[in-house]
């Protein structure tokens, strides 16, 4: 494994540690990032919410932009920020939108991809049995909330896995990614061009066939989002969620833009969705 830290800051009396470690599944280095809450070792139990980030960004933008320390802090909750893709692999693409950066959160099954890009199982077999024992006394509660590609991994990851994440929320999430031009092009070249493989991977699709029963989804929308109407529209995914009668909160803000503004704006608000379930 090698796991090594790489930095570590006090924040809210809190730990902020980034550490890197060779990944089996990915056959690459990869890093991460984890905030351990004041007083964590004197809890009885500490919950776990996972944050995907999305396009371009690594796991350094929510933790150095969102001020989520102190509520995390406040709250007695852990977080953990995987990076968005493998990294210093020969796989990539000249597009900011395809390769390092912008792996969708699924498994490749298409040359040249496909050796790499497997951070669905990444993120649900190897890095969650690394992060565990990196919490103290982790309560084996979990959910899973993120931005945009990140909030289309935090609805499909959850989605897929409701035994274990209690609860979901995003920000301006890809929704329904087979029919935009952001995930298509992912899917084209992730998964090839057969679609009813990319149903696997499409939020909106999941949640009317699986449904999501553990707790209300929680989704905010920045009402001045430059992505808002061709890539984030959220019809398909609400039409499915009320086939499958799952709950959601879908929250327009008006004035907010796709930046990491409007997430410190409302992260406060996210932290306590999650908090009120898994604790």
């Amino acid at each position: 494994m090698g796991l090594k830290i790489l930095e570590q800051h006090q924040s809210f009396g809190g730990q902020q540690i980034k550490y890197s470690h060779e990944s089996t599944i990915l056959q690459c280095k990869m890093t991460f990032s984890l905030f351990i809450p004041k007083k964590a070792e004197e809890q009885k139990a500490v919950p776990l919410i996972w944050f995907l980030a999305g396009l371009t960004c690594t796991d350094d933008n929510f933790s150095q932009k969102s001020g989520f320390q102190k509520y995390a802090s406040e709250n007695g909750v852990a977080f953990v920020m995987p990076d968005t893709s493998p990294r210093k692999i020969e796989e990539d693409s000249p597009d900011w939108d395809l390769g390092q950066g912008a792996s969708f959160y699924l498994n490749a099954t298409k040359e040249p991809w496909k050796r790499h890009y497997q951070m669905y199982d990444y993120l649900t077999k190897e890095l969650p049995e690394i992060v565990y024992n990196l919490v103290p006394n982790f309560s084996g509660q979990e959910s899973i909330m993120g931005h945009s590609m990140g909030g289309h991994g935090a609805l499909v990851i959850g989605l897929k896995n409701p035994e274990r994440f209690q609860a979901i929320s995003a920000f301006a999430p890809i929704s329904n990614p087979m029919n935009v031009p952001w995930g298509q092009k992912a899917f084209e070249n992730y998964l090839g061009s057969d679609q009813s493989n990319w149903e696997n991977w499409d939020a909106a699709k999941l949640v009317e066939k699986t449904g999501f029963k553990n707790s209300p989804i929680l989704i905010t929308q920045g009402s001045k989002d430059n992505f808002y109407e061709i890539q984030l529209n959220e019809a398909a995914f609400l039409a499915g969620a009320k086939k499958s009668h799952t709950c959601v909160t879908y929250q327009i803000e008006k004035e907010y833009d796709h930046s990491y503004f409007m997430i410190a704006t409302f992260i406060e608000e996210h932290i306590k969705h999650h908090v009120n379930i898994i604790k």
